[in-house]
């Protein structure tokens, strides 16, 4: 049975790697993915299908762990997300067209583990910094 820091390590390798496959062999059967916009997905099939959509509109997309925080069967990952949006974004509001911009941003995702799979996965990034970083909304100006 693979330990949490196994399957975060073979899940930050099968991400850049697009692999659902390798994903999806990690996942517990009823696993659920929650993230900004009230997205919500239970099952191997609709969480594999979250990160395709990440996938599609990002072809070259990547993930950077930066710090992982271990409890128990709970893990804590801080890391960068990097992409450029060449594809379409099939998001809650809408499909977004490729702008062709690169994006870089920061995200926080709680990892639940039961018996040596993914259970869960709470994901937390800035919807506004992306939509920024994409053009799609004026870029906050600094103010002293």
């Amino acid at each position: 049975m693979a330990s949490i820091q196994e399957l975060l390590e073979r899940g930050t390798i099968a991400f850049n790697a697009h692999d659902a496959k390798a994903l999806e062999a990690d996942m517990a059967d009823d696993c659920t993915v929650t993230a900004p916009g009230g997205m919500n997905f239970r099952g191997k099939a609709e969480c594999a299908a979250f990160n395709q959509v990440w996938w599609d509109a990002f072809p070259d997309a990547r993930v950077t762990p930066t710090t992982i925080h271990y409890a128990g069967p709970v893990a804590i990952e801080e890391g960068v997300f990097e992409g450029t949006h060449t594809g379409v974004f099939r998001t809650p509001m809408g499909d977004i067209q490729a702008t062709g911009r690169k994006v870089r941003g920061e995200y926080v995702s709680v990892f639940e583990v039961r018996d040596g799979k993914v259970a869960a996965q709470r994901l937390t990034f800035d919807r506004m910094q992306l939509l920024e970083q994409l053009g799609l909304v004026p870029a906050q100006t600094a103010t002293r």
